[in-house]
């Protein structure tokens, strides 16, 4: 059975590729219990991730030919919508290089990424309501933290697809990169990450991945937490230092 999820290990990072090339990596049953496996190990590794697409297609949806023998009870088990909220919930940042078409739930994972960078020839959105169904994977909440109401609104009832400079200028994405300098631009990403204090880093994460009701709550636990780590003194420490050379 083909890989459609080819991954790639090293010590800080990992690295995600879609691979059903012949389906443009539309996301099948398969490429779900990859990703639920990959969680499983990032769960209990913590590392960056970067999730990307092959043959200049990030995802072109759900598989449709899948979807569409779906019933009440496949909807209401969340096939899709609970690998990306575990993908979400990750310890370290996850990171979408999109190329190509992010479309419906190729969108909705992009979506649950911290941070998306993208190419010019990029189009993502969720034509989902043009199929019969909606975009029940996270869109219809996650596209109103990143765009906002009205921009969420538009683009989710009228199935709207942005380009890449449509995807910048609305905040769905933070930069642009030729499709052949993307993947180096997600790693030059991660590399800043990997230079940070992964306990400060996840810290972080999950100070912006909770409510409104837990703030200040969480951050001052955690900032608790940090300030009484040997890293923070090492750091902080090193700092100074170099700052009395000069």
């Amino acid at each position: 059975m083909t890989q459609t999820l080819l991954i790639d290990r090293s010590a800080d990072r990992v690295v995600a590729t879609l691979n059903r090339p012949e389906k443009r990596n539309a996301i099948d049953q398969q490429m779900i219990d990859a990703l639920h496996a990959l969680c499983a190990e990032l769960e209990a590794e913590p590392r960056t991730l970067i999730l990307t697409g092959s043959d200049g297609v990030f995802a072109s949806g759900a598989d449709i030919a899948q979807l569409r023998v779906r019933r009440a009870s496949d909807a209401r088990q969340g096939i899709n919508a609970t690998a990306f909220i575990r993908v979400n919930e990750l310890p370290m940042p996850v990171i979408a290089a999109i190329d190509g078409y992010a479309l419906g739930g190729g969108a909705e994972l992009a979506f649950a990424a911290d941070l998306r960078i993208g190419t010019p020839r990029m189009k993502i959105g969720n034509p989902e309501t043009g199929l019969g169904i909606m975009a029940a994977a996270g869109a219809t909440w996650r596209l109103r933290d990143i765009v906002g109401e009205a921009r969420a609104s538009e683009l989710l009832l009228t199935g709207r697809i942005l380009d890449g400079d449509e995807a910048l200028a609305w905040g769905i994405v933070s930069s642009l990169h030729a499709a052949d300098a993307l993947l180096d631009a997600a790693h030059a990403m991660a590399d800043r990450i990997a230079a940070n204090d992964p306990l400060a880093t996840q810290h972080t994460k999950r100070a912006l991945r909770a409510a409104r009701s837990e703030h200040p709550a969480i951050e001052l636990d955690l900032q608790a937490e940090l300030f009484e780590s040997p890293e923070k003194e090492r750091r902080m420490t090193e700092f100074l230092e170099k700052r009395a050379r000069r």
